[in-house]
Order: structure tokens, then C-alpha cells, then sequence
């Protein structure tokens, strides 16, 4: 017989730990689950090569219910001490807004609960620290104990209530972690009779879908019936009710010219869509100020907690209603607080830890120094504007430059700095451009033109195109922008239409993969050849391959099963055509 210490990690938790879990009632299948990735690892970026950090991985996480973990377990081989791996469960367990931290080592379990969520010992405190042997693995229901206590829900309707169900589609889309801890945080706090919550979320980890999940789960469950989602923009509204809305079908309406219908259950609107100038005109007054149940406001930082708008009455109108604001940047000014109408954060996750953690991407600031902003602009006395105005002989700067007075040169020097370093990097990378307004953003437009590659800009008038809200042309373009398989539109100049919320997706591996094979480039190389540039983009859409022109790619799975690195370098002539084959690829799949 095989020594104990003489087993892996791997089997000590076949063997030991999953044994002595399943054994104390839980379901394998439904509320384990083993090697959870929960980050994606951190991009690192290297010229024109990226390359990510290793993934955060817990060893198994246990959930009362789908999305409601309940502890997380950390193993080690039985040449550690049953609670060598404590630190580790402790670090993800509070990353994870997870109650109960787990070691084991095969020999036993040794078991930290946080937050003094334990179980009351014979000193009349709570138990933070306990061993159990491995025929007494907490159950279920005294682990879903623990889970109430941490998260205060002392009602049996408040712990029915955060157990309400989360919206699963076909696709398996499930939750990011943040995304679930600030789900399950808004909804305990609803069902501990909270009425006004503030959510931070970094742009572009998601809010959207956040807020789909907490309206999903309290609809569905019929503790809020009727429910208004708040935004000021547009096209926040239009992709929001396309996207993750659309899963409420029939159900959800989009609040338009002002026309009020009650029929619905779910409302999407503008602030602007509610309001008029005429106090005694706002369409939201058509609703009876206890109508909403819940109200979602989406970059709440824009003006809804500032009582000197109109907006903000939309809130006071509907006070008895569960209001959640949303933002990436809480505004705290002398006169205006997210946190004083909404209160402290419930859950932030910040742009740091959304870079840290993989989910975004780390960015590079480009410095780019001009006279006029540094020193200032004070032009010569009597010297007149294109209209034949005298211009005010003042010291002009940063603040005035494009809204009281407008230098081409500069917007000039801008569009060629922004052009060189699209030109000399990724001409096709999709960018948008903030401009101060409207007539700004038209002026840059213009500029960027002018420097743009002639071979790009025949293919296309809408290589770079201006998207606002003024052009009923704008819309289309919009579309095309955001969706990653439009090659055009592929640098917008704006102002403020696309300032927050425009989801852009970037293409996914695969995507890219199926655009590289629609090409012709595969017919000059032989069926050899093609099968092994084939088995590459597999891998590539499967893992991602890092610096794939290096000579390395050669030892992974799929190209072992094709011959020898050197039988494969044959295939393509030698080293240097089989390199640059490679590097070709490399060129298609980052272009794709």
C-alpha cells in the first residue's frame, strides 16, 4: 500500500478530502466545485506582445446554492501540517466575500470562520478557529448557518430572500467574482431592509450586467415588481435593453418621448425622458409616486444626487422605491456626495484591482507637451480670428482652449501625435477620441484625416468618423463601432456620447481565429504546412499562445503530434521560412 506521504496534492484531495466532504451530505455535482479560476491573470504588455500572469485558483469552493459560496478549501500533501494552506484559503476566502476558511492535508480539517460568523462556544463567544477530523466535515446547513450570521441576515424572509435564484442563459455566461459578491451584497442588503445602496465598479468590468443580475433575481422572485432602470445617455439605454435586458422579453420598456404606459414591469428611461421645464409637465409625475419598487440609477456621479436638477426630483418623486446608484467614480464635491444620499459603498472594485486581477487592460500614458498648454496662449495686440474679430488680449490656457478660443495648430499637433503613434503601432485598433464638444470633435475629425495612412482611408470613408449626439447618422456608426466584427467605423471622435457605458467589445480568441481561416493566405503553403499553422490557431483559441513566433511553440500538445521540431522546421524549408511563417500568423491573428 501506497504511503500516504507519499501522495500528491492532487490525490490527497481525491482520495481524502472530496470523500469526507460528500460524506457529510453535500452534492458533488451541484454545490462543489474544484480548481476555480476566479482571476484572469494580469496582462503584461511588451511591445506588440502581451503576455498574462498566473490565475488566482482555489482548490475547491463550497455553495449552499448556485453563485452563494459558503468556504473555501486549500489542500496540501500530507508532508505539510493539516493547516499549512490556511493563509492561502484566508486570502482568497476574504478576496471572495467567502465566511469560512479551509486547510487540510488528508489527515484532517482545520477550519477559521470570519467576521465572527462561528457557532457560539462554551465561553459564551463565537468559535474562530476549530480542527475536524474527517468524518466531521461541516454539513450544509451548518455551514449556510454560518453564511447568515456573516452576512447578518437574522430573519428566515431575509435568508429566503438572498437565495433567490440568478438568471442563467444558454450561452453559460456566469458571473465574474466582483460581479457576484456585488450581487449578493445588494440583494442581503435589500433583504435586511436597506433602501439606498451605492455600488463602484471600474468602467468596463460590467455594471450592466450587475444590475441585470440584482433586477433578474428580485423580479423573478417577486420581491420587487416594478422596476425603473435610470440613465442620461441614449445609447446607454438602447444597448442595455439589446444586450443583457433583453432576456426580460416582453416585459421591459423603453420610457420614450415622454409617453407613459404602466403596463409594464421593467422601465428603462433618460433622466431628460421624465423630466420637462415645466415642473407641472414631467411625464414621471404620470406614475404614482409609490409605482417603482426598485430604481437602478446608472452613473449615478452625472447629476442625480445634485438637488439643484431636476433629475434629482426624479428620485425624491419615488423615495418609498429601493434606490441603487451605479458608478465608476463617486463624486464628492462640497455640494454634491454620492455617499451622503446613498451611503458608503457596499462593494468596490477598482480599476487597479480590475488591471491587477486581468479583467482590464493596463495602459500606458503617452505625455505629449505643447507650448501653449505649458506656458499659456496671449495673442499679439489687435491680432483677429477668422471672422475678422479682434481677440481679447488675455492669457489663455487649457481651460479655453476649444470652448473661447480655438487654435488649429494645436488640434493639429494633436491629430498628427494621435495618428504617428496609430500608424507606427495598430492602424485598425479601434479608438475613440474626447473632444470638448460637438464642433470640436467634427475639427478633429478633419485633422485626424489628414494624417491618416492613405492605404486605410481608401478602403473605407469611414475610417474615422465623428460620433454625437446631434447626427442621426451618429446611431450607425455607433453600432458598427461597438460590434467587433464591423471592420469600420475604427476611430470615432465624440464629446460626450460615448464618454461612459459604450460597451466596445474586443474580439475573443476565437473570433479571431475564425476571421485568420476566412483569409486566402493559407493557399501558398503546402497541406503540411497548413495543418500545423491549423493546429497553432487551435491551441491560440483554446489557451492563447504567447510570442508565438519563438521556437518554443514547437514542444506544445498539438504540434508533438505532427513530428519532431525538426521534422515540422523541414515541412516549411528550414528555420528561418518556418520563423517567418510564424511570425506571419502572428501578424494575421493580431490584425484579425
Amino acid at each position: 500500500m501506497v504511503s500516504k506521504k507519499a501522495l500528491s496534492e492532487r490525490d490527497i484531495i481525491s482520495k481524502y478530502i472530496l470523500p469526507a466532504i460528500e460524506q457529510s451530505g453535500w452534492n458533488m455535482q451541484t454545490q462543489m466545485k474544484e480548481e476555480v479560476s476566479f482571476t484572469d491573470g494580469r496582462i503584461f504588455v511588451k511591445g506588440r506582445k502581451t503576455k498574462r500572469g498566473i490565475r488566482k485558483r482555489a482548490d475547491i469552493i463550497l455553495y449552499y446554492k448556485a453563485n452563494i459560496p459558503v468556504a473555501v478549501i486549500e489542500a496540501k500533501d500530507n508532508n505539510h501540517a493539516a493547516g499549512a494552506g490556511m493563509q492561502q484559503a484566508l486570502e482568497y476566502a476574504e478576496m471572495l466575500d467567502i465566511p469560512v476558511a479551509v486547510a487540510s492535508n488528508g489527515d484532517g480539517f482545520v477550519i477559521q470562520y470570519r467576521n465572527n460568523c462561528g457557532q457560539i462556544g462554551n465561553n459564551g463567544k463565537p468559535i474562530v478557529t476549530e480542527n475536524a477530523d474527517l468524518d466531521h466535515f461541516p454539513t450544509p446547513d451548518e455551514l449556510w448557518d454560518n453564511y447568515k450570521k456573516y452576512n447578518k441576515l437574522e430573519t428566515k424572509k431575509a435568508a429566503e430572500t438572498s437565495l433567490c435564484p440568478y438568471f442563467f442563459d444558454a450561452a453559460g455566461r456566469t458571473p465574474r467574482y466582483y460581479q457576484r459578491i456585488a450581487i449578493n451584497r445588494t440583494v442581503e442588503a435589500i433583504a435586511r431592509g436597506e433602501k439606498r445602496l451605492l455600488l463602484v465598479m471600474a468602467t468596463g468590468t460590467g455594471k450592466t450586467y450587475t444590475a441585470f443580475q440584482i433586477i433578474y433575481r428580485l423580479w423573478k422572485s417577486k420581491i420587487k415588481k416594478r422596476i425603473l432602470y435610470l440613465a442620461d445617455r441614449n445609447n446607454l439605454i438602447t444597448q442595455t435593453k439589446k444586450g443583457d435586458f433583453k432576456h426580460f422579453k416582453d416585459k421591459c420598456h423603453i420610457i420614450k418621448q415622454k409617453k407613459i404606459d404602466t403596463s409594464y414591469e421593467i422601465y428603462l428611461a433618460l433622466y431628460q425622458g421624465l423630466t420637462n421645464y415645466d415642473d407641472e409637465a414631467d411625464a414621471y409625475k404620470n406614475f404614482s409616486p409609490n409605482f417603482f419598487d426598485l430604481i437602478i440609477v446608472d452613473e449615478c456621479h452625472r447629476g442625480s444626487v445634485d438637488a439643484d436638477k431636476a433629475w434629482h426630483k426624479i428620485l425624491q418623486y419615488f423615495s418609498s422605491a429601493t434606490q441603487i446608484g451605479m458608478t465608476a467614480t463617486p463624486k464628492e464635491t462640497k455640494n454634491l456626495s454620492n455617499i451622503e444620499y446613498f451611503g458608503e459603498p457596499i462593494y468596490t472594485y477598482s480599476l487597479k484591482q480590475g488591471i491587477d486581477d486581468g479583467f482590464l487592460a493596463p495602459y500606458k500614458v503617452l505625455r505629449v507637451g505643447m507650448n501653449v498648454d505649458l506656458e499659456g496662449y496671449r495673442p499679439e495686440r489687435g491680432k483677429t480670428d477668422v471672422n475678422g474679430e479682434i481677440i481679447e488680449d488675455r492669457l489663455y490656457n487649457r481651460k479655453d482652449f476649444d470652448r473661447s478660443i480655438v487654435i488649429d495648430e494645436r488640434t493639429d499637433v494633436v491629430a498628427k501625435k494621435i495618428m504617428e503613434y496609430l500608424n507606427n503601432s495598430e492602424p485598425m485598433a479601434k479608438t475613440i477620441v474626447f473632444c470638448v464638444d460637438i464642433e470640436h470633435a467634427e475639427r478633429m475629425r478633419q485633422a485626424l484625416l489628414r494624417y491618416a495612412a492613405p492605404e486605410i482611408t481608401g478602403k473605407s470613408d469611414t475610417y474615422i468618423v465623428r460620433i454625437t449626439g446631434d447626427d442621426p447618422v451618429a446611431k450607425g456608426y455607433l453600432e458598427d463601432f461597438i460590434n467587433p466584427e464591423a471592420p469600420f467605423p475604427v476611430i470615432a471622435t465624440t464629446s460626450k456620447l460615448m464618454s461612459t457605458g459604450t460597451d466596445t467589445p474586443a474580439l475573443t480568441r476565437k473570433e479571431r481565429v475564425e476571421n485568420v481561416r476566412k483569409r486566402n493566405y493559407w493557399a501558398k503553403y503546402g497541406e503540411n504546412a497548413r495543418r500545423v499553422l491549423n493546429a497553432l490557431l487551435d491551441k491560440y483559441a483554446e489557451t492563447g499562445i504567447e510570442n508565438i513566433e519563438e521556437m518554443q511553440v514547437l514542444t506544445i500538445e498539438p504540434l508533438k503530434n505532427l513530428g519532431t521540431p525538426a521534422e515540422i522546421v523541414k515541412i516549411f524549408g528550414g528555420k528561418e521560412k518556418y520563423l517567418a511563417a510564424l511570425k506571419e500568423l502572428e501578424n494575421e491573428i493580431y490584425a484579425a
